[in-house]
Protein backbone atom coordinates (compact mmCIF):
# COMPACT_ATOMS: atom_id res chain seq x y z
CA UNK A 1 0.00 0.00 0.00
CA UNK A 2 1.08 3.88 -0.70
CA UNK A 3 0.14 6.61 0.72
CA UNK A 4 0.28 9.85 -1.06
CA UNK A 5 -0.61 13.43 1.02
CA UNK A 6 -1.93 15.81 -1.50
CA UNK A 7 -1.97 19.74 -1.44
CA UNK A 8 -4.82 22.42 -1.31
CA UNK A 9 -6.87 21.46 -3.99
CA UNK A 10 -9.50 24.26 -3.59
CA UNK A 11 -12.03 23.14 -6.18
CA UNK A 12 -9.11 21.89 -8.62
CA UNK A 13 -11.33 19.18 -9.67
CA UNK A 14 -9.64 18.29 -13.36
CA UNK A 15 -5.79 18.88 -11.72
CA UNK A 16 -6.64 16.50 -9.06
CA UNK A 17 -7.84 13.68 -11.37
CA UNK A 18 -4.78 14.40 -13.77
CA UNK A 19 -2.40 14.11 -10.84
CA UNK A 20 -4.14 10.73 -9.41
CA UNK A 21 -3.22 9.98 -13.30
CA UNK A 22 0.06 10.54 -12.42
CA UNK A 23 0.99 9.52 -9.58
CA UNK A 24 -1.17 5.81 -10.68
CA UNK A 25 -3.65 5.57 -7.83
CA UNK A 26 -4.81 2.47 -7.39
CA UNK A 27 -8.16 3.00 -4.79
CA UNK A 28 -7.85 -0.58 -4.19
CA UNK A 29 -4.53 -0.83 -2.54
CA UNK A 30 -3.65 2.70 -2.42
CA UNK A 31 -4.72 5.77 0.32
CA UNK A 32 -4.61 9.53 -0.19
CA UNK A 33 -4.46 11.97 2.56
CA UNK A 34 -5.48 15.69 1.77
CA UNK A 35 -4.18 18.55 3.27
CA UNK A 36 -7.61 20.11 3.65
CA UNK A 37 -9.23 23.24 1.70
CA UNK A 38 -10.82 20.73 -0.53
CA UNK A 39 -12.92 23.45 -1.22
CA UNK A 40 -13.59 27.17 -2.41
CA UNK A 41 -12.12 29.85 -4.88
CA UNK A 42 -11.89 26.85 -7.72
CA UNK A 43 -14.19 26.10 -10.25
CA UNK A 44 -15.48 22.63 -9.16
CA UNK A 45 -16.02 22.29 -5.78
CA UNK A 46 -18.64 20.45 -5.23
CA UNK A 47 -17.28 17.45 -7.71
CA UNK A 48 -14.04 17.99 -5.72
CA UNK A 49 -15.83 17.03 -2.26
CA UNK A 50 -18.21 14.43 -3.91
CA UNK A 51 -15.13 12.50 -5.53
CA UNK A 52 -13.08 12.53 -2.08
CA UNK A 53 -16.84 11.30 -0.14
CA UNK A 54 -17.19 8.33 -2.66
CA UNK A 55 -13.74 7.23 -2.17
CA UNK A 56 -14.59 6.03 1.96
CA UNK A 57 -12.09 4.83 3.59
CA UNK A 58 -9.15 4.96 0.75
CA UNK A 59 -9.19 8.73 1.54
CA UNK A 60 -8.75 10.76 4.40
CA UNK A 61 -8.77 14.43 4.62
CA UNK A 62 -8.06 17.21 7.72
CA UNK A 63 -10.41 20.45 7.84
CA UNK A 64 -8.86 23.74 6.48
CA UNK A 65 -9.49 27.38 7.13
CA UNK A 66 -11.90 27.20 3.93
CA UNK A 67 -13.54 23.73 5.04
CA UNK A 68 -14.72 24.97 7.94
CA UNK A 69 -16.10 28.23 6.33
CA UNK A 70 -18.29 26.08 4.66
CA UNK A 71 -19.14 24.50 7.54
CA UNK A 72 -20.24 27.93 9.41
CA UNK A 73 -22.17 29.07 6.07
CA UNK A 74 -24.51 26.13 6.34
CA UNK A 75 -25.04 26.85 9.76
CA UNK A 76 -26.13 30.17 8.83
CA UNK A 77 -23.02 32.27 9.49
CA UNK A 78 -22.41 34.45 6.61
CA UNK A 79 -19.89 37.13 8.46
CA UNK A 80 -17.29 36.00 5.68
CA UNK A 81 -18.99 34.78 3.05
CA UNK A 82 -16.80 36.35 0.12
CA UNK A 83 -16.67 33.44 -2.46
CA UNK A 84 -19.88 32.65 -4.10
CA UNK A 85 -18.50 29.23 -5.17
CA UNK A 86 -19.79 27.87 -2.21
CA UNK A 87 -23.05 28.51 -2.87
CA UNK A 88 -23.37 25.51 -4.91
CA UNK A 89 -22.58 23.34 -2.30
CA UNK A 90 -25.10 24.81 -0.02
CA UNK A 91 -28.14 24.51 -2.65
CA UNK A 92 -27.13 20.72 -3.97
CA UNK A 93 -29.48 18.35 -3.41
CA UNK A 94 -26.98 16.24 -1.53
CA UNK A 95 -25.74 18.90 0.83
CA UNK A 96 -26.87 17.84 4.00
CA UNK A 97 -25.02 14.31 3.08
CA UNK A 98 -21.80 16.24 2.33
CA UNK A 99 -21.85 18.79 4.90
CA UNK A 100 -22.28 15.65 7.13
CA UNK A 101 -19.50 14.09 5.87
CA UNK A 102 -17.15 17.42 6.03
CA UNK A 103 -18.00 17.99 9.66
CA UNK A 104 -16.79 14.36 10.47
CA UNK A 105 -13.72 15.00 9.02
CA UNK A 106 -10.25 14.95 11.13
CA UNK A 107 -7.95 18.34 12.52
CA UNK A 108 -5.36 15.70 12.05
CA UNK A 109 -3.74 12.94 10.72
CA UNK A 110 -1.11 10.84 12.72
CA UNK A 111 0.62 7.82 11.11
CA UNK A 112 2.70 6.24 14.10
CA UNK A 113 4.08 3.47 12.04
CA UNK A 114 5.44 5.59 9.50
CA UNK A 115 6.24 8.24 11.62
CA UNK A 116 3.84 11.03 9.84
CA UNK A 117 1.42 13.66 10.54
CA UNK A 118 -0.51 16.09 8.59
CA UNK A 119 -2.57 19.34 9.18
CA UNK A 120 -3.67 21.90 7.13
CA UNK A 121 -1.89 25.16 8.77
CA UNK A 122 0.30 24.43 11.55
CA UNK A 123 1.13 22.90 15.23
CA UNK A 124 1.61 25.19 18.20
CA UNK A 125 5.26 25.61 19.53
CA UNK A 126 4.18 24.67 22.73
CA UNK A 127 2.49 21.37 21.64
CA UNK A 128 4.49 18.50 21.93
CA UNK A 129 2.48 15.66 19.46
CA UNK A 130 0.40 13.89 21.80
CA UNK A 131 -0.89 17.59 23.42
CA UNK A 132 -1.82 18.37 19.21
CA UNK A 133 -3.35 15.02 19.12
CA UNK A 134 -5.45 15.74 21.98
CA UNK A 135 -6.23 19.22 21.24
CA UNK A 136 -7.67 18.06 17.38
CA UNK A 137 -9.82 15.81 19.00
CA UNK A 138 -11.44 18.24 21.45
CA UNK A 139 -11.98 20.14 18.98
CA UNK A 140 -13.43 17.05 16.68
CA UNK A 141 -15.66 16.09 19.62
CA UNK A 142 -17.08 19.71 19.39
CA UNK A 143 -17.70 19.73 15.39
CA UNK A 144 -19.26 16.09 15.46
CA UNK A 145 -21.76 16.82 18.45
CA UNK A 146 -24.28 18.58 19.51
CA UNK A 147 -22.88 22.05 19.95
CA UNK A 148 -21.65 22.59 16.15
CA UNK A 149 -24.38 24.81 15.22
CA UNK A 150 -23.35 26.99 18.19
CA UNK A 151 -19.92 26.87 17.06
CA UNK A 152 -20.39 27.74 13.92
CA UNK A 153 -22.01 31.19 14.94
CA UNK A 154 -18.86 32.25 16.92
CA UNK A 155 -16.12 30.48 14.66
CA UNK A 156 -13.98 33.53 13.86
CA UNK A 157 -11.59 35.68 15.80
CA UNK A 158 -7.87 36.22 16.00
CA UNK A 159 -7.76 36.01 19.43
CA UNK A 160 -6.49 34.36 21.73
CA UNK A 161 -2.83 34.20 20.46
CA UNK A 162 -0.36 32.44 23.28
CA UNK A 163 -1.00 28.81 24.16
CA UNK A 164 -1.96 28.18 28.14
CA UNK A 165 -3.62 25.18 29.59
CA UNK A 166 -5.50 26.89 30.99
CA UNK A 167 -7.52 28.42 28.35
CA UNK A 168 -11.29 27.16 28.65
CA UNK A 169 -14.80 27.19 26.54
CA UNK A 170 -14.80 29.23 23.30
CA UNK A 171 -11.37 30.55 24.00
CA UNK A 172 -9.47 27.43 23.87
CA UNK A 173 -11.19 26.11 20.71
CA UNK A 174 -10.91 28.97 18.95
CA UNK A 175 -7.25 29.16 19.61
CA UNK A 176 -6.68 25.37 18.23
CA UNK A 177 -8.49 26.16 15.51
CA UNK A 178 -6.61 29.14 14.85
CA UNK A 179 -2.88 26.93 15.03
CA UNK A 180 -4.83 23.74 12.32
CA UNK A 181 -6.41 26.04 9.68
CA UNK A 182 -4.32 29.16 9.96
CA UNK A 183 -1.24 29.22 11.37
CA UNK A 184 1.58 30.76 9.12
CA UNK A 185 4.10 32.93 11.76
CA UNK A 186 4.75 33.29 14.92
CA UNK A 187 6.56 35.25 17.61
CA UNK A 188 9.81 33.68 18.79
CA UNK A 189 8.22 33.36 22.18
CA UNK A 190 4.87 31.33 20.55
CA UNK A 191 2.50 33.83 20.31
CA UNK A 192 1.00 33.14 16.98
CA UNK A 193 0.32 35.77 14.42
CA UNK A 194 -2.45 35.89 11.77
CA UNK A 195 -2.24 38.91 10.23
CA UNK A 196 0.50 38.41 7.58
CA UNK A 197 0.64 35.82 4.98
CA UNK A 198 3.10 36.08 2.27
CA UNK A 199 6.11 34.07 2.10
CA UNK A 200 9.16 34.30 4.32
CA UNK A 201 10.74 37.79 4.49
CA UNK A 202 8.04 39.59 4.04
CA UNK A 203 6.48 39.15 7.32
CA UNK A 204 6.16 41.84 10.07
CA UNK A 205 6.77 42.40 13.98
CA UNK A 206 9.81 40.17 13.71
CA UNK A 207 7.56 37.14 13.58
CA UNK A 208 8.86 33.69 12.25
CA UNK A 209 7.35 30.60 10.13
CA UNK A 210 5.48 28.41 12.93
CA UNK A 211 8.28 25.47 12.37
CA UNK A 212 11.23 27.83 13.32
CA UNK A 213 10.22 28.97 16.07
CA UNK A 214 13.13 27.98 18.81
CA UNK A 215 12.34 25.21 21.08
CA UNK A 216 9.25 24.17 19.01
CA UNK A 217 8.20 20.66 21.05
CA UNK A 218 7.60 18.72 17.78
CA UNK A 219 10.71 19.44 16.18
CA UNK A 220 11.78 16.08 15.55
CA UNK A 221 8.49 15.21 14.43
CA UNK A 222 7.57 14.81 10.64
CA UNK A 223 5.06 17.22 9.79
CA UNK A 224 3.22 17.75 6.73
CA UNK A 225 0.55 20.81 6.55
CA UNK A 226 -1.04 23.03 3.20
CA UNK A 227 -2.46 26.57 3.54
CA UNK A 228 0.63 28.37 2.70
CA UNK A 229 0.98 28.70 -0.83
CA UNK A 230 2.90 31.58 -0.76
CA UNK A 231 5.85 29.64 0.64
CA UNK A 232 4.71 26.86 -1.91
CA UNK A 233 5.82 23.28 -1.95
CA UNK A 234 8.97 23.50 0.75
CA UNK A 235 11.02 20.97 2.64
CA UNK A 236 13.22 21.13 5.47
CA UNK A 237 14.29 19.19 8.20
CA UNK A 238 10.77 17.20 9.30
CA UNK A 239 8.59 19.42 7.93
CA UNK A 240 6.71 20.11 4.73
CA UNK A 241 4.58 22.36 2.89
CA UNK A 242 2.23 20.67 0.10
CA UNK A 243 0.44 23.62 -0.75
CA UNK A 244 2.12 24.47 -4.19
CA UNK A 245 -0.10 27.29 -5.33
CA UNK A 246 -2.41 25.13 -7.51
CA UNK A 247 -5.11 27.61 -7.56
CA UNK A 248 -2.57 30.85 -8.10
CA UNK A 249 -1.38 29.46 -11.51
CA UNK A 250 1.25 27.01 -9.74
CA UNK A 251 1.35 22.92 -8.92
CA UNK A 252 -0.92 20.42 -7.10
CA UNK A 253 1.23 18.31 -5.25
CA UNK A 254 1.27 15.16 -4.07
CA UNK A 255 3.59 13.40 -1.91
CA UNK A 256 4.17 9.74 -1.13
CA UNK A 257 4.95 9.14 2.09
CA UNK A 258 8.19 6.27 2.30
CA UNK A 259 9.08 4.98 5.72
CA UNK A 260 12.50 4.32 5.11
CA UNK A 261 13.17 6.73 2.14
CA UNK A 262 12.70 10.53 1.60
CA UNK A 263 9.76 11.83 0.58
CA UNK A 264 8.90 11.47 -2.97
CA UNK A 265 7.14 14.32 -4.86
CA UNK A 266 4.74 14.27 -7.80
CA UNK A 267 3.45 17.54 -9.70
CA UNK A 268 0.93 18.57 -11.90
CA UNK A 269 0.15 22.27 -13.27
CA UNK A 270 -2.79 24.04 -12.58
CA UNK A 271 -4.66 25.65 -15.14
CA UNK A 272 -6.95 27.65 -12.92
CA UNK A 273 -6.11 31.31 -11.56
CA UNK A 274 -8.67 32.16 -8.43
Amino acid sequence: MSIYAIGDVQGCYDELQRLLEAIRFDPSKDKLWFAGDLVNRGPKSLQVLRFVKSLGSRAVSVLGNHDLHLLALSQGNRSHNKYGSLKEIIEAPDSHELIEWLRHRPMMIHHRKRGYSLVHAGVAPQWDLDTAIACAHELEEVLRGPKFAKFCKVIYGDLPDLWSESLEGMERLRFITNCFTRLRYCTPDGRISLLDKGPPGTQTNGSIPWFEAPGRLTRGDRILFGHWSTLGYHQNANVCCLDSGCLWGGKLTALRLRKHKPPKPYQVACQVRG
